[in-house]
């Protein structure tokens, strides 16, 4: 769903991230070094994207060993409200609000406090892949690499997915996100399969 729901929003904005705070630091910092408007847009992602971490992270630690489906109810009814702005508001309201919810969906997996996996960034996936794969090559875990593969794969499918939606129903796209993610929200719950708690 992080690639998803950035491709829409990559596409929405003409070149803005949603998920990708890297992209959208970079994007600051020569916006402000050109005089250029657009910073102000790369640096209000940035604080979205970090005020839904804060939030995700808040209301999973009330939910305690409900965290995994509480936080992803949390964030479909985030995208929810997000294709409903596209919709009826200024485009600037809908990012910034999918900016807020991928920031909680990176709350989903936490322990202790910090991250277990990264759902909407992959620099460090792919830092463990190539570990994993030198581990391998060095008589470690044959397979050690897979789990970052399939994750680094898992976001680009979920890019080229969100990227043909968006190309058949523009901003509409946002609303499969919003009920894929309730759909999770709802399998999490049933299977009782809420991450570790904080």
């Amino acid at each position: 769903m992080a690639g998803y729901v950035d491709a829409v929003g990559f596409l929405l904005t003409g070149g803005f991230f949603v998920s990708f705070m890297s992209g959208n630091s970079t994007r600051l910092a020569v916006g402000l070094a050109e005089g250029a408007s657009y910073a102000g847009l790369a640096l209000a992602l940035i604080a979205a994207f970090v005020a839904g971490v804060s939030t995700g992270a808040f209301l999973g630690r009330k939910a305690g060993a409900r965290r995994g489906p509480a936080v992803l109810a949390f964030v479909s009814l985030a995208l929810a409200l997000a294709a409903t702005l596209a919709a009826l508001a200024p485009l600037p309201a809908a990012i910034l609000v999918l900016a807020f919810a991928m920031g909680a969906e990176n709350t989903v997996f936490a322990q202790d406090g910090e991250v277990r996996l990264g759902l909407t960034y992959m620099t460090g996936a792919l830092v463990k892949l190539g570990k994993a794969i030198t581990a391998a090559l060095m008589g470690g875990d044959r397979f050690g690499w897979a789990p970052h593969l399939l994750l680094w794969l898992g976001l680009v499918a979920g890019a080229a997915l969100g990227a043909l939606a968006f190309h058949r129903l523009g901003p509409g796209a946002l609303w499969i996100a919003a009920a894929a993610m309730a759909l999770l929200a709802l399998a999490a719950a049933r299977l009782d399969l809420a991450p570790v708690t904080a």
